[in-house]
């Protein structure tokens, strides 16, 4: 009856060992990605978008793994991207940065395709991604403000820089932006057909038309044919 136990004992004792082996012998797997901040703002609404160019924030991707179970700095290893790169962009290190070209939200993402395991970071074959929100705040402050008119029988379009202004030109019709005091501002039109001219600017140049030192409301003409 004795040796019956030690040999039931033994058969469980070897079955635990070869579990536990098993168990150690799985490759670590990466189940989440989180990244640090989770969100950022830059600019304000009393500043212009375009001086918001050059913000940088560094972020960080953390992965958190099973097998054992730990989280880990994975930063260089994931994959960045940015939805909106005309608004944020994101290099290779995680560092993102504004371009002042666009206002709005962004997300930047951090992604593993984890059917690998000589890197370290491995898993079942998923694709494993975390992501984070980088906000560039959109000038809504008040100012002086320009007024643009349509003139002639063609179409087209107009932009400002520092962003702001921006509408589709058809005669009789006009838009508007208000910009901070002082602001420099330069207009530029995309005519469908021939663009006609500016009337009214301070300094005009083929299809862009500035306004220097803007004090007070300034309304111009824009003529497209």
């Amino acid at each position: 009856m004795i040796g019956k136990w030690l040999a039931v004992f033994a058969l469980v004792l070897v079955a635990t060992v070869l579990l536990v082996s098993s168990g150690c012998g799985d490759p670590q797997e990466l189940v989440s990605i989180s990244v640090q901040p989770g969100s950022e703002t830059f600019g304000s609404s009393d500043i212009p978008v375009s001086q918001d160019a050059g913000a940088q924030v560094q972020l960080r991707a953390i992965g958190t793994y099973v097998h054992p179970p730990v989280t880990k700095d994975i930063t260089s290893q994931v994959t960045w991207s940015s939805n909106s790169p005309q608004m944020v962009t994101v290099n290779s290190t995680g560092l993102i940065t504004v371009t002042g070209n666009a206002c709005g939200g962004s997300i930047v993402s951090a992604t593993v395709q984890t059917n690998a395991d000589t890197s370290g970071v491995s898993s079942s074959g998923a694709i494993v991604t975390g992501s984070m929100t980088a906000n560039v705040v959109c000038f809504t402050g008040t100012g002086p403000t320009i007024t643009v008119d349509f003139a002639g029988t063609g179409t087209g379009s107009i932009s400002s820089s520092p962003i702001g202004l921006g509408c589709s030109a058809t005669s009789g019709s006009s838009c508007s932006a208000s910009f901070p005091t002082g602001s420099t501002v330069t207009l530029t039109a995309l005519p469908n057909g021939v663009f006609g001219g500016w009337a009214g600017c301070t300094i005009e140049s083929g299809t862009s038309c500035t306004i220097e030192n803007l004090t007070n409301n300034v309304t111009l003409t824009a003529t497209f044919n």
